[in-house]
């Protein structure tokens, strides 16, 4: 049409680029074309990635798994815009999804008891020299979605950021933590800071309304439970 000018993706409103909708709205909110067109990048001076992204889709009849079949060569031959780096791109995100439906999804660790923890991280922890504070984040079942080591330190103790845990558990929607280190020394009791730290974390978690299940403190082939003691309740 005479006078007409495609409208680059960059000149879209925020919210309807691709990237920028993804993390606003969630990978949910993005139509294939949209999720096809991250992946190439960028479009022509005739079309935007997503314009190129339908055209692609439409000639595989909007059937990922039709799309799945076309080859590095018929993408690069068919398609102006798409190069050798972006057809093996897409290719290889493809492919990608192919062997994520056909891996068995991993079977997550429960904890019931301060025991279930102490059989997970005493492998870990219990040979130590220094210490290293570890964050357990479970779902609703209390099963672990993420642990992580959140610091490592000297013989006596390391450095905890309340806000780092707190943060990391809302990006997975926790709806609890544990927490757990060890004592190199052998000595399973909690020192004064181990009380305080767990009191600290115990406070914040009330706020956000995730729950401070447990603190285990494993020394050598023995543990020290908050909760079987009975100290996040005080």
């Amino acid at each position: 049409m005479e006078g007409y000018q495609k409208v680059s993706i960059r000149h879209w409103a925020e919210e309807d680029r691709p990237r920028e909708k993804m993390l606003k709205k969630g990978l949910s909110s993005l139509s294939d074309a949209e999720l096809l067109a991250i992946l190439i990048g960028s479009g022509s001076q005739k079309e935007s990635a997503v314009d190129l992204a339908r055209k692609i889709l439409n000639d595989a009849h909007n059937n990922l798994n039709e799309l799945g079949k076309v080859t590095v060569e018929a993408l690069c031959k068919k398609y102006h815009g798409i190069g050798k780096a972006k057809a093996i791109t897409i290719v290889a995100a493809l492919e990608l999804g192919r062997r994520r439906q056909l891996t068995v999804p991993l079977q997550r660790y429960q904890i019931k008891e301060s025991k279930d923890v102490f059989a997970l991280m005493h492998p870990l922890l219990s040979d130590l020299h220094y210490e290293e504070f570890w964050v357990l984040l479970l779902n609703q079942a209390n099963k672990v979605v993420q642990q992580f080591n959140l610091s490592k330190g000297g013989i006596s103790g390391t450095v905890i950021d309340v806000r780092l845990i707190m943060e990391k558990a809302l990006y997975q929607h926790a709806s609890s933590i544990i927490l757990c280190h060890n004592h190199p020394s052998g000595n399973k009791n909690p020192s004064k800071a181990d009380i305080v730290i767990t009191k600290k974390l115990n406070e914040a978690g009330k706020i956000l309304d995730i729950t401070i299940l447990d603190h285990v403190i494993i020394a050598e082939n023995h543990y020290f439970s908050f909760a079987d003691e009975g100290i996040l309740q005080s």
